[in-house]
């Protein structure tokens, strides 16, 4: 009888757990569903893991709006930079080699490695490249406006300026994880994406994923990114994959692909038995090394409200509910995606998007972790982000409306377009041409990416959407003492034109 009674007693309890799973399964894919029509997003995926064992896991809408074909678990989306989780692995994995210290002195592995100041060149330290706190200024115009190499990239990146001691701050910082990249090969004897590719990849059964995000159009089945444009609407834009910085943020992968990654971060560093970083060394992941203020954190801290907020290696992490959470967005030209892992509740969610700023990702972070690790639904989470954002989106147009409205009406620039005309070059970002076509000036930057000018006043200029970034820069000319162009100003950076020979 006792035997019946506890066999009885199982079963009960395995019937009210598959029926909270699927109760809590009903409530997020509502969410999503509401969401994905409310962001208008094209396609997306979701994957939630607790306790070793996928959950949730579910694909919706398009890859492309044109074509209608759907999403499906073997769909490439962008990991942007959710990647640097992923290159911290693998530098966890060298140093369980031997390879590798996270003490080790960068320069010791990659000797062209400088920065602006040489003390930080000096005592910059392996794992001072994954927490953004070099104490140097971004640079990402590096990448965005030229297609150097990654050495090349690197090389250049002394240039910028120093705004703070080396670890007394935080800036974000992507150059800094092509430079693990480098010190994943120089260790390894590999180039980066083999590595991961051999050490973590295949481990993984991550069959379909792309640690070189330009292989994904031999690879097929791939997202096309969008954007939702104020003025314009739903509008496809270019990938903007910068393979040259891959370690930052270009891995591509997908739907089943990372639900065995979920698995091993839930499993601590094992997958199916296997222990591929140990438990020392994969707890060091996720220790605090960055301390963020104000700077740095996401806005929907207004609305989970943390006590604390740090930068492990490769995570960003805060407070949740009396629990430590590490996540990590990924934004990337209309691509995007998010990565949150609750270690004390065995519970990590993933979610990927082929929108722009598709801030559902938030939502359903949120509201995976409260249903799958507290069972608790009390919480409108798509409402409460949805708010949010618009309210950002909307100050962000007011700011846009004040911009124009301060234009100064009626105004000619101060030289004849020709006299704009010529090359000016910036010592870390290389060169900017100007040139005229069909009476517009255009600037052509290190031959990589291009953009038409209309006047907006005095000796500024705007830039028309660029179908890559689908953005409008400021374009400021300088001019000298005797009312020449001597230099132009964009994204806050001087490049100083050439004397004609």
């Amino acid at each position: 009888m006792k035997k019946f009674i506890v066999v009885l007693l199982f079963g009960c309890c395995s019937q009210i757990a598959h029926t909270q799973k699927q109760t809590n399964h009903k409530k997020l894919d509502a969410l999503i569903v509401q969401g994905m029509n409310d962001w208008k997003v094209p396609g997306l995926a979701t994957i939630v893991v607790k306790e070793g064992e996928v959950v949730f896991q579910k694909t919706y809408g398009v890859k492309n709006l044109e074509t209608n074909e759907p999403v499906d678990e073997n769909t490439l989306f962008n990991m942007a930079s959710t990647t640097k989780a992923v290159v911290a692995i693998a530098m966890a994995m060298l140093v369980d080699d031997g390879k590798l210290g996270w003490d080790d002195k960068v320069t010791d592995h990659v000797p062209y490695f400088k920065l602006s100041d040489s003390y930080a060149t000096a005592d910059a330290r392996v794992k001072d490249l994954l927490t953004h706190n070099l104490g140097i200024s971004n640079a990402d115009a590096l990448w965005t406006l030229d297609s150097l190499s990654t050495k090349e990239t690197i090389e250049r990146f002394q240039f910028a300026k120093k705004t703070y001691p080396l670890r007394g701050g935080f800036t974000y910082q992507n150059i800094m994880y092509a430079v693990a990249g480098e010190v994943i090969a120089a260790a390894s004897g590999k180039p980066w994406h083999q590595f991961v590719q051999e050490r973590i990849f295949n481990p993984l059964q991550m069959d379909r994923t792309q640690a070189i995000a330009a292989d994904i159009f031999e690879a097929g089945n791939y997202v096309t990114p969008y954007l939702n444009d104020a003025e314009d609407g739903m509008v496809e834009v270019d990938y903007g994959f910068s393979d040259q910085i891959g370690p930052a943020g270009m891995i591509c992968s997908t739907a089943k692909d990372i639900s065995h990654y979920l698995q091993f971060l839930v499993n601590d560093g094992v997958y199916k038995s296997d222990t591929l970083v140990r438990p020392e060394t994969f707890k060091k992941l996720f220790e605090p090394h960055s301390f963020l203020g104000t700077t740095g954190t996401y806005p929907t801290n207004a609305l989970t409200k943390p006590n604390w907020n740090t930068y492990g290696l490769g995570w960003f992490q805060q407070d949740y509910k009396g629990h430590k959470l590490d996540f990590h967005t990924g934004s990337l030209f209309g691509l995007v995606a998010i990565a949150g892992l609750m270690q004390e509740k065995d519970v990590a969610v993933y979610v990927f998007a082929n929108l722009d700023h598709a801030e559902l990702r938030h939502a359903i972070l949120y509201k995976a972790m409260d249903l799958y690790a507290f069972d608790d639904d009390t919480r409108d989470w798509h409402t409460e982000v949805f708010n949010l954002y618009e309210g950002i989106k909307n100050k962000s147009l007011e700011k846009s409306k004040k911009e124009k409205s301060e234009r100064a009406k009626a105004t000619q620039p101060s030289l004849p377009l020709a006299d704009y005309v010529g090359t000016y070059s910036h010592k870390m970002l290389g060169k900017a041409e100007i040139t005229i076509k069909e009476g517009n000036l255009h600037v052509h930057f290190n031959d990589f990416v291009a953009y038409a000018l209309e006047h907006w006043h005095y000796d500024t200029f705007i830039t028309n959407n660029d179908p890559r970034f689908y953005e409008k820069l400021n374009v400021h000319f300088d001019l000298d003492e005797s009312g020449k162009a001597s230099g132009l100003q964009v994204m806050g950076e001087v490049f100083t034109k050439k004397e004609q020979p």
